[in-house]
C-alpha cells in the first residue's frame, strides 16, 4: 500500500499540517499516515508567540497578554502590544484537539516505533520505522535524524530553557500582564533572561533562558529559577506544577527545506528563527505554503529574496553574539526602547518592509553591527 502521505514527527510541525489536512476538502479521501515514537499524552512543551490575527488553535489558546514588562539594567518599562497580542499554547492540548479531529477521519492512521530514515527514491518517498518500509507520495518529516556540522564562518548558539509552572496559595500575579524579558539575572554565561507568564493569579510559567555555546548543568537552572522566584517575585513557598526542558539550536546553518518527495519541516525545514529560537508561528506559514502547493499540484519549496533578507539580518545578529561584538541584554534593550512593541514584532516576524527594517537596524550601536555586517557579506 502506498500512501498519499506521510507525517514523520506528531509535535507541533506535524499536529499543524495534519489538522489543516483535515479541515481541507482535498485532502477528505487522501491516505494519511502519522508516525512517532510513542504517542504524545503530556504536556512536554510550551509554545509562545505573538500575533495580530487569529491563529488556527485560537480555541485551544491557554492565555494571552496585551501588556508585557521588559527589563534590564539599560531599560525597563511596560509595553502595550497592540495590535499584536502574546499568546501561549500548551502541547498536550494541541495534541488532543488535533487528534480528537483526526478520530472522526477515517483516512488517517497513526503508528508508532523507532523512524531511522527517510529518503526518495523516483517519484515516491520512503520512510522506514522498526526495519518496515512504508512508502507515500510525500513525505513530511521533522526529525533531525543526524547531528549536523557547523561550516567554519557559521555561526550556532543553543537556546536552552528550563521552566517551572508554579502555583501558590495566596494570589501574587497579575494574569493580564506577563513578563517578556527580564534580563536583571546574571550575564556570566551570555544572553539570559526570564519570562514570567501568569495564566491565573496564584499560577504562572516561570522560565530561565540562555543564548550560549554550552549547556549548564541541571542544578545550575533550578538555582537560577530559585533564586529568582525568591529574591524578584518575593515568593517564599510554593508547589511546582510541571516542569520543561528544551534546546533550540539558533544558527544560519542551511536546512534544506525539500529533497524531492521529502518536505522538512519545523526546525528540519529550517522554520527556528536563528536570532531568537522562535518557531512556532513559521512552521504555520510553512504549512499554508505546503497546503497551497498540494491543492495547486506544483509542491516546491524556495527561498524568497525576502526569507534571504532576513537569514542575513539572522547572521549579523548571531555574529554580534558570537564573537561578543555586544552584549545581548543591551540589543535587546535598545531595540524595544527604541521602537514601538508592533514594530519590533513585525521586524523578528520577518514581515518588514526595508522602511521599517532600516528603523530597527538604526536603533542599534553602529560599529558592532557594521563590523558583522560585512563579515557576513563577505564570501
Amino acid at each position: 500500500m502506498i500512501y498519499d502521505y506521510i507525517i514523520s514527527g506528531s509535535g507541533a510541525a506535524g499536529m499543524s499540517l495534519l489538522y489543516r489536512m483535515l479541515k481541507h476538502p482535498f485532502f477528505k479521501d487522501k491516505r494519511i499516515l502519522v508516525v512517532d515514537k510513542e504517542q504524545k499524552n503530556t504536556n512536554d512543551h510550551t509554545w509562545c508567540f505573538w500575533e495580530n490575527k487569529k491563529v488556527v488553535f485560537e480555541e485551544i489558546v491557554h492565555h494571552q497578554w496585551q501588556d508585557v514588562h521588559f527589563y534590564s539594567n539599560y531599560f525597563s518599562g511596560l509595553l502595550h502590544l497592540e495590535p499584536y497580542v502574546y499568546k501561549m499554547i500548551r502541547s498536550i492540548d494541541l495534541y488532543q484537539y488535533v487528534v480528537n479531529e483526526a478520530a472522526r477521519h477515517n483516512n488517517v492512521t497513526f503508528i508508532y516505533g523507532h523512524i531511522t530514515a527517510v529518503s526518495t527514491e523516483g517519484e515516491k518517498a520512503i520512510l522506514l520505522i522498526d526495519n518496515k518500509q512504508y512508502e507515500a507520495y510525500y513525505i513530511f518529516n521533522s526529525i533531525l535524524f543526524e547531528k549536523y556540522n557547523v561550516p567554519d564562518r557559521k555561526h550556532h548558539l543553543l537556546q536552552h530553557f528550563k521552566g517551572l509552572v508554579i502555583e501558590t496559595v495566596a494570589p501574587v500575579f497579575n494574569e493580564a500582564v506577563a513578563t517578556l524579558m527580564d534580563f536583571r539575572v546574571s550575564q556570566k554565561h551570555g544572553t539570559t533572561f526570564m519570562y514570567v507568564l501568569p495564566v491565573a493569579n496564584n499560577r504562572a510559567l516561570v522560565e530561565y533562558t540562555l543564548f550560549t555555546s554550552q549547556l549548564l548543568q541541571q542544578q545550575e537552572y533550578t538555582t537560577a529559577l530559585q533564586e529568582y522566584i525568591h529574591q524578584v517575585l518575593h515568593i517564599e513557598s510554593y508547589k511546582v506544577i510541571e516542569e520543561e526542558f528544551g534546546v533550540i539550536p539558533m544558527t544560519n546553518i542551511h536546512f534544506k527545506k525539500q529533497h524531492g518527495r521529502v518536505i522538512n519541516l519545523g526546525t528540519a525545514g529550517g522554520n527556528t528563527k536563528p536570532s531568537t529560537g522562535y518557531t512556532f508561528q513559521f512552521i504555520q506559514k510553512q504549512c499554508d505554503e505546503i497546503i497551497d502547493g498540494l491543492v495547486m499540484g506544483k509542491l516546491l519549496l524556495k527561498t524568497s529574496l525576502s526569507q534571504k533578507k532576513f537569514h542575513w539580518y539572522d547572521s549579523v545578529l548571531l555574529n554580534v553574539l558570537s564573537n561578543n561584538r555586544m552584549a545581548g541584554d543591551l540589543i535587546f534593550s535598545k531595540m524595544f526602547q527604541k521602537n514601538k512593541p508592533h514594530q519590533v514584532f513585525k521586524f523578528l516576524d520577518n514581515e518588514s518592509n526595508l522602511t521599517e527594517d532600516i528603523k530597527i537596524i538604526t536603533s542599534l550601536p553602529t560599529l558592532p553591527f557594521l563590523k558583522a555586517g560585512f563579515q557576513e557579506m563577505s564570501p
